[in-house]
């Protein structure tokens, strides 16, 4: 089960939910378009779109009973995103928010610029805390860079935080002369030792080491400057 959780907890659980799963569909169903402008593609799996997909086609054969084993259907589709989201939110999220802010709080023992925060582990939900932590605490210098261990393998990475949670445009992504670069090539570049990889987009990369990494973001931010 989902067990008790305190009034706070609960009013954080009851927002997200709302914001990531009812707004969204009193919108559609009320007629309020995602954008004003034409969108770069269509999104057609929804949960607005897969219970509209069970309505029968018009040139198939429908009753009262074959609609009402529909409705069930859709019932079920329903219920299971709603306690599905509820779930995540409560038993992932909600514990990943005093992760997030413990890092936001110790900012500045990583770097000065307090512009870089860093987990232990990967996997950690940080976006919308990260952005949400920022309001709550009057973070004056937003943060640009995340660091976190890959456990797979012991090596570091470092990730830009995005303008918004789902958004591919960084605050300030990591040097373009780096991006598509590996290994030796790169930290030649960078002259940072022990550098792996950065994306060819910028967003991430990675060292063997924290220290290497923690230089990757240190001087990022300089370059950006």
């Amino acid at each position: 089960g989902l067990g008790p959780v305190s009034e706070e907890s609960l009013q954080l659980v009851y927002d997200k939910v709302y914001e990531n799963l009812i707004e969204e569909i009193d919108a559609v169903d009320n007629g309020v378009s995602l954008t004003d402008e034409r969108p770069r593609y269509n999104v057609t799996t929804t949960l607005s779109k897969r219970v509209g997909n069970l309505n029968p086609r018009w040139n198939e054969k429908s009753s009262d009973e074959i609609l009402m084993k529909r409705f069930e259907k859709a019932m079920v589709i329903v219920s299971e995103e709603f306690l599905d989201r509820i779930a995540y939110y409560q038993l992932g999220w909600l514990t990943a928010h005093s992760v997030v802010k413990d890092a936001v709080m110790n900012r500045f023992k990583i770097h000065s610029s307090g512009e870089i925060i860093c987990f232990e582990q990967s996997g950690i939900p940080w976006k919308d805390h990260v952005m949400d932590l920022e309001k709550e605490l009057n973070v004056e210098t937003t943060i640009k860079y995340i660091l976190y261990q890959d456990l797979t393998n012991k090596r570091w990475r470092i990730q830009c935080v995005p303008i918004s949670p789902d958004s591919f445009k960084n605050r300030l992504s990591l040097p373009a002369e780096w991006c598509g670069i590996r290994d030796e090539a790169l930290s030649d570049v960078s002259g940072i030792p022990a550098c792996v990889f950065v994306h060819a987009n910028g967003f991430i990369g990675g060292n063997q080491t924290y220290e290497g990494v923690l230089q990757m973001g240190i001087k990022s931010l300089e370059l950006g400057q």
